[in-house]
């Protein structure tokens, strides 16, 4: 039985492109399949509630349903603590003390500071503190977030790879993103570390989500290696663009589902926009 999901931050108002991920989860999973809604609402900071109630009602008018009960992420942040220790246990994980700034710096004045498919990488800068070090910082109160040694992590599993619908076999190479970040200090969780842990926790046997986070499939298969988790299938769909070719964003002001509505769109109207 297929199980997919559609998993809405609630940031700011769905738009085209959100209907198009939503649906094609809804679509793969018919006609006996499971189809779920999960809120990523771990960055509490952001999330509004006039957001979450704004995707039940997008989605009902879209129409799509959808199993219950509804997942929202920051009622589960003992899942995600259990994960992130498992790694520290395995030796696979380090506090980094590094701003933005900082990283900034670092790679500009090295010229050949790694670069992957998303541009520069995480230079490693406190990958080889001490452990003397690190308890120092941590005690005078710096901040810190909680870094995978991908290189470490990678050793340990061998190499790896995924099924994709449109890609077909794809080789895993989670290098290509570096030390990525798992937790910080004000968020318990990372984006990386979450969505994998909630995917296999509830059973998501297809993935169905944009193009644009295909390339953090290759840390998501390391972090199921890691952690023994099932491994799903993938469907990194298209993304709908607006003239200029850059893809829908809400940071970059894409029209609502809610405006458009407004405006006197039809549920169908909006359906064949993204078929």
């Amino acid at each position: 039985m297929i199980v997919t999901r559609f998993a809405p931050s609630p940031n700011g108002y769905l738009h085209l492109g959100h209907a198009l991920s939503a649906m094609t989860g809804f679509r793969a999973a018919r006609p006996d399949g499971r189809f779920l809604l999960r809120i990523e609402d771990i960055d509490t900071a952001r999330a509004r509630p006039e957001f979450e109630k704004a995707i039940f009602e997008d989605l009902a008018w879209l129409g799509l349903t959808w199993r219950v009960p509804v997942r929202r992420q920051s009622e589960h942040v003992a899942d995600y603590e259990a994960a992130l220790a498992r790694l520290e246990s395995m030796g696979l994980t380090y506090p980094c003390f590094c701003t933005r700034k900082d990283i900034a710096a670092e790679i500009a004045r090295s010229p050949a500071a790694p670069h992957g498919p998303e541009g520069a990488l995480y230079p490693g800068i406190c990958r080889h503190l001490s452990d003397g070090e690190r308890r120092r910082r941590i005690e005078a109160g710096e901040k810190f977030a909680i870094r995978l040694d991908v290189a470490r992590a990678v050793a340990m599993t061998g190499p790896l790879g995924w099924s994709d619908r449109l890609r077909g076999q794809v080789a895993a190479d989670p290098a290509s993103l570096g030390d990525v970040v798992l937790a910080r200090k004000d968020i318990p969780t990372s984006y990386h570390l979450a969505v994998t842990v909630d995917d296999a926790l509830q059973g998501v046997t297809l993935v169905t989500r944009g193009e644009d986070l295909f390339h953090a499939t290759h840390i998501h298969r390391l972090l199921q290696e890691l952690l023994q988790l099932p491994v799903p299938d993938y469907w990194h769909h298209r993304l709908i663009r607006d003239a200029g070719g850059m893809r829908l964003a809400k940071s970059k002001g894409a029209p609502a589902l809610r405006d458009l509505r407004a405006a006197g769109m039809t549920t169908a109207e909006a359906r064949a926009l993204v078929d």
